[in-house]
């Protein structure tokens, strides 16, 4: 059984291995390919026709028909008299305000003290205490046969924290309108300064009625949302380690 787990996390510390090995190759021939020019922005695609690309599947109400009334001009939904300009159908493009302010804090401490103590006498052993005597080494004690005592002390001190603050408006377009009304939306936008690219992404399912009059919504309305907001390029490459020291500090065991 031990030999099965040790072969199998050899297998996974190998797969590992071959995937860093071949991402980092494919990062080193992207970089070449830019030496010079820098990064290169990436065209506009259909995020539906991107590779691995799954529409999106979740639980669902049974639909209802909306009710009919006659000889009126109100739509049910809209909140104007006139038409609503707000984001419904897919290709449709909305304002995200993207605000994330975390702050988190964790102290912990741990403190254990123990201490114990043992002893032995031999005074009296059924009058055989005299010879007991002899076959101990030379000036032997029988009285203070053994005397035994252990301190430990530990003291742990642990603390935690972390900060983040994003800021960002960007435009998304409505990909998939489930069956339930809720719009799956998607929006990226890359901004190239000099050599460096930077990269924001999100998605996420909205409910048609978050959206404000001015066709935006805020990012803690959106349910599954996934935030992206990094870049690549020269400075990127500079703060980030090279492949083989990160490699280096999963595999090293101490």
């Amino acid at each position: 059984m031990t030999r099965h787990i040790t072969l199998s996390r050899l297998a996974r510390l190998g797969l590992s291995l071959a995937t860093i090995g071949s991402m980092s190759a494919c990062n080193t021939l992207t970089r070449m390919s830019e030496v010079g020019s820098g990064p290169e922005i990436s065209r506009i695609e259909n995020p539906t026709q991107k590779q691995g690309y799954q529409p999106i599947s979740m639980p669902m109400p049974q639909p209802v028909a909306p009710p009919q009334n006659a000889n009126s001009l109100w739509r049910p939904g809209a909140r104007a008299f006139f038409k609503d300009q707000r984001a419904k159908d897919v290709g449709d493009i909305l304002t995200v305000a993207v605000t994330i302010a975390d702050n988190a804090s964790l102290s912990s401490v741990l403190n254990n003290n123990r201490t114990s103590s043992e002893s032995a006498q031999l005074n009296n052993l059924a009058g055989f205490e005299t010879s007991l005597a002899k076959l101990l080494p030379s000036g032997a004690n029988l009285a203070s046969l053994a005397d035994l005592g252990a301190t430990s002390v530990a003291l742990n001190n642990g603390k935690t924290e972390r900060s983040e603050t994003i800021n960002v408006t960007m435009a998304a377009v409505i990909t998939q309108v489930l069956p339930n009304g809720n719009l799956v939306i998607s929006g990226r936008q890359e901004f190239r300064v000099n050599y460096e690219m930077r990269e924001l992404s999100i998605q996420g399912i909205i409910r048609p009625e978050d959206i404000s009059s001015s066709n935006s919504i805020s990012s803690e309305k959106i349910a599954e949302a996934r935030v992206y907001y990094g870049g690549r390029g020269m400075v990127s490459d500079i703060t980030q380690p090279r492949w083989g020291q990160e490699i280096f500090d999963i595999v090293f065991p101490f």
